[in-house]
């Protein structure tokens, strides 16, 4: 029986569409981060409708303790999670429990008057009430006017941070507890006027909770999880899997380097049930995951949404119909803001031209913030991702450079 874990490759390059020689291109690329240290390890699959055709790994999981990069190794993929909690959810909006553009005070009351920042500092900020209310939609957009703490470019970033919500959450608090937090505090901009980076879907992964009635890690494994088969995915790793989960580093002078004092907490289920960047996973997993973006929202037997709701996801969400180059505050993107728009729950590509890319227009994609990283472009039936363990996500165009390997093996 083959191993929920394995990587094994379903059809051969050429029949797949791709020269061999190319294909071996890709690992060519990223070895010279090992081998100088910049990297500990690093892992990468190809697929062609679904059917993988490359999947290899080099280097360390754990350079320290002399652990591999295996097939089973599990990555955190921090904002990775994002686009599971998105289908998830429309998901629940299929059978009914919301419309995209309900506004989110219907469920959490907290947000039912918003405040937007008007000027002066996160010392003695000035306020205005919202004139528009927030919409889920707005969420899974991130045009909501909420932020994350860590971006320290704006006054309300300061005020997250003060609140104790910087890159990590604040201790001691639950899902819940957070999102009514957030809800006191401004909002950066009138909701559905710009984009920002932000704990968006962390608030869209409460209002899953709610739709469903199931906390939101409960509901991920009954809905998406285990019908997909992703075994090793989940908000922790368990004590019995310990020895595969990577290491976690950070980028020195002389390279990688152990950042074990985050890395461990990947070892304990969290109180806070981030929707927006908690869950570790294996590439085999998610290459299951991204195989339902390939399908249009159906994987096999499995249908997580139907083809007009995965439309939706593909569909520019931001103002105006603009790309992030006009409207987001922030680049928190995985390539140039210009020609890249952004749909429910991840990015996609309006113009390949502007965004200097070598994927098809309505190619999706995500990372994480250890950078790693996937696309998937539904009009060559393409998806690929890698894996690798080093904070922050863009120390080096590792997504770039994933996609010209990719791209550039075609037969």
């Amino acid at each position: 029986m083959r191993d929920s874990s394995d990587l094994l490759l379903d059809v051969e390059p050429l029949a797949a569409g791709f020269d061999p020689g190319r294909l071996e291109a890709i690992g060519e690329a990223l070895t010279p981060y090992v081998d100088d240290g910049r990297l500990s390890g690093w892992l990468v699959t190809v697929a062609r409708e679904g059917r993988l055709v490359y999947a290899e790994g080099s280097g360390y999981a754990d350079r320290e303790r002399g652990r591999p990069v295996e097939p089973g190794t599990i990555w955190r993929v921090y904002s990775m999670t994002k686009p599971v909690v998105a289908l998830a959810a429309l998901g629940l909006m299929e059978e009914g429990r919301f419309a995209l553009d309900d506004e989110v005070s219907r469920w959490i009351p907290a947000f039912a008057e918003p405040r937007v920042f008007a000027g002066g500092s996160a010392e003695a900020p000035e306020l205005a009430p919202a004139t528009r209310p927030m919409t889920v939609r707005h969420l899974f957009s991130h045009t909501a006017g909420l932020t994350y703490g860590f971006q320290r470019r704006h006054p309300v970033d300061a005020l997250y941070r003060a609140a104790g919500y910087d890159f990590l959450m604040k201790p001691g608090v639950d899902l819940a507890e957070a999102v009514d937090e957030w809800a006191s505090l401004p909002l950066v901009f009138e909701p559905g006027t710009a984009f920002t980076y932000s704990v968006a879907t962390t608030v869209l992964g409460r209002l899953v909770e709610i739709w469903s009635g199931e906390p939101l890690d409960v509901h991920l494994e009954r809905r998406v999880f285990a019908p997909l088969g992703m075994v090793d995915t989940g908000f922790s790793c368990p004590e019995g899997k310990a020895e595969r989960l990577a290491q976690l580093y950070l980028p020195g002078r002389e390279g990688a380097t152990p950042f074990e004092e985050w890395g461990r907490f990947a070892l304990h289920p969290p109180r806070l049930v981030d929707g927006g960047g908690g869950l570790v996973s294996t590439a085999a997993d998610y290459h299951r995951f991204m195989n339902v973006l390939v399908g249009r929202g159906t994987s096999g037997e499995v249908t997580l949404v139907e083809p007009a709701t995965f439309d939706l996801i593909a569909r520019n969400q931001l103002p105006g119909g603009g790309d992030l180059a006009a409207t987001a505050l922030d680049r928190y993107g995985l390539a140039e803001n210009a020609g890249l728009g952004f749909g429910l729950g991840m990015s996609v590509v309006l113009d390949p031209a502007a965004a200097r890319t070598p994927v098809s227009a309505g190619t999706l994609s995500w990372g994480g913030a250890a950078s790693t990283t996937f696309f998937v472009d539904p009009l060559e039936g393409l998806s690929a991702a890698l894996y690798t363990q080093l904070l922050p996500s863009g120390t080096y165009p590792l997504h770039q450079s994933l996609e010209r390997a990719v791209y550039a093996a075609r037969a």
